[in-house]
This record gives C-alpha cells, structure tokens and sequence, in this order.
C-alpha cells in the first residue's frame, strides 16, 4: 500500500491482498449492481468509492435503462476481494444521494476435482 505523507494507512484499502494465510486465489470476485438517477455526476460518484481505495474493476459496464432513460444501471466486479471490504463499499454506495438501490453478489472459482 503507498501511503502518501500526511496520510495514515487504512486497513480497508487493501482489500484485495489476502487475509488469515489465504492466497488472492482463493479470495472470490465480488460483483456491485448499482441503480442510479441518470444524472451526468452519479458515475463518477459511484467509481470514485472504489478509486479512493486504490482499486480498479475488473469489469465495469454502465447504461441508461427505461423508457425515457430516467435510470442509470452500473455493473462492476472486482476479482480477488473479501466479504468485508464490499460491504464496506456497498454501504459507502448506498450513501450516495443519486444511488437508488446497491445489490451485491459474490462468484468463486470452481475448484476441479
């Protein structure tokens, strides 16, 4: 983590390093669908609560939905990221005053046998 003077580190903004011994691997991709109001700032808003943790998607799709495009639906996964850390940004999501509604979702790895 790179700390910048007059910074202190937070123990959040490492989210995808491995925790309790166990490899990045085995951590799952958390996945963010997130609802908005179609307003030229939610996108920025929603991006900058992951960009002041230092992390960038893995994936990121947005688009405007409904019939006069009055909503904005923005996917994100980010791979290798424990359960705390998203709900810590899902929370942080929620809290935006153009974010209608934040659903989470968590994929893992098959393991082959």
């Amino acid at each position: 983590m790179t700390v910048h003077s007059g910074q202190t580190p937070n123990p959040i903004a490492t989210p995808s390093m491995p925790t309790s011994g166990r490899s990045a691997q085995g951590l799952p991709t958390q996945c963010f669908s997130v609802i908005a109001e179609t307003d030229p700032s939610a996108l920025p808003r929603v991006l900058e609560v992951f960009a002041k943790l230092t992390l960038i998607p893995s994936q990121c799709h947005a688009s405007r939905v409904g019939s006069c495009g009055q909503e904005l639906h923005i996917d994100l996964q980010f791979a290798h990221m424990n359960m705390a850390t998203a709900e810590h940004l899902a929370r942080s999501l929620r809290a935006i005053f153009l974010v209608n509604s934040v659903l989470t979702s968590e994929k893992r790895q098959r393991l082959s046998a």
